[in-house]
């Protein structure tokens, strides 16, 4: 058996054969950051920098990995983060992801541009899910999206608040970044811009973005939104501070420290580096969640102990569903949940809440 047949025994390993499997173009979509990715690659070398003080001799033969978010039990502190376009990865895409997600009894987070219709996913998604959106200048679509995702019992709204305009990815405009035919904007009317074209040295995203979105968006839309659904608003895409207590003030229920996986402005702070800062800001008046980079149980330990009630994940998500489809995406999760219980055991941590920050150096 040759290394490349080999079962993956980390998320590093789903990443090596999703890069072998899928075109350039969709991996290098998947995989790029803006601009000189400096950004994308500090999200990584941030969580390596940190080491941890463990503890010994507590007792941890019995270790629960569960948490609250949004009042519910989560059995582990883990949500799928809102990713684009999944049918790239796999015929099932979305699908696929919502059913691996909700046999770990997980919350998956539907990206509005998804590849595959909101009630479709829901149909599929046997634990609660939230769904992810973007403000367009026009409203009523954005109106509409809303009451869809109430109506198809999604649990919570999630608004990104990073992406006034799409950040530079180089590799998308060498790559002419399109959806093939087939593929669209699945969430969109049907008379509405579903599919994205491109010119050369252009990405069909960048140019989609400029064209639809709300770039004059202020803390007063939080406020909006909130006037229009019951559901409550997660806001991601913050890494400041002041900005998170302008979300609370406006309304939200949570607060996601995100840069957009390095995708948008480079040289941005990585999130595990912005954490202290908004989980102090915050003070326990909501919950705090981060992406950004998690690869290792140890990584999870690191953002919980900061202040984390849990983290979301997304490229390896999307490596899984490459590699397998369902079956795939469920082994990512189910290994960095091992990753997880090792690293609680080995930090002396019977429960999530005996991570503190005296566990890091």
């Amino acid at each position: 058996m040759t290394e490349s047949d080999a079962a993956p025994l980390n998320l590093f390993d789903f990443e090596r054969l999703a890069a072998r499997r899928l075109p350039a173009m969709v991996y290098d979509y998947y995989a790029s950051g803006a601009h000189d990715e400096r950004t994308l690659e500090a999200n990584r070398t941030a969580f390596e920098r940190i080491r941890l003080r463990p503890h010994v001799m507590r007792d941890v033969s019995t270790r629960d990995p569960s948490t609250t978010i949004l009042g519910r039990r989560h059995p582990l502190p883990l949500i799928a983060a809102p990713m684009a376009f999944q049918r790239l990865a796999h015929p099932d895409g979305e699908r696929a992801l919502a059913r691996a997600t909700s046999s770990l009894g997980l919350t998956m987070t539907l990206s509005t541009l998804a590849t595959t219709a909101l009630e479709e996913v829901a149909a599929v998604a046997t634990a609660p899910a939230w769904f992810q959106l973007y403000v367009y200048r026009d409203r009523a679509l954005t109106r509409d999206l809303v009451a869809r995702a109430e109506a198809a019992r999604f649990e919570a709204l999630v608004l990104t608040v990073d992406a006034p305009l799409l950040g530079r990815r180089e590799r998308d405009a060498r790559n002419a970044f399109a959806l093939p035919p087939g593929l669209v904007a699945a969430n969109l009317p049907s008379a509405g811009p579903r599919t994205l074209d491109a010119a050369p040295g252009e990405s069909g995203l960048f140019r989609y973005f400029a064209s639809l979105m709300d770039q004059s968006l202020t803390w007063d839309d939080v406020a909006w939104l909130r006037s229009i659904t019951s559901l409550p608003v997660l806001v991601k895409g913050v890494l400041r501070g002041d900005d998170a207590s302008l979300a609370i003030e406006a309304g939200a229920a949570g607060v996601i420290v995100s840069n957009h996986g390095g995708r948008q402005l480079d040289t941005a702070i990585a999130t595990i580096d912005a954490l202290p800062e908004v989980v102090a800001a915050v003070a326990g008046r909501v919950d705090v969640l981060l992406d950004g980079g998690i690869r290792r149980g140890t990584d999870v330990v690191k953002a919980l102990a900061l202040g984390a009630r849990g983290v979301l994940l997304g490229r390896p998500l999307l490596w899984g569903l490459a590699h397998e489809g369902e079956a795939g995406a469920r082994r990512v999760l189910e290994l960095l949940a091992e990753e997880l219980d090792l690293a609680l055991a080995l930090c002396g941590a019977a429960r999530l809440d005996a991570l503190t920050p005296d566990l890091l150096a």
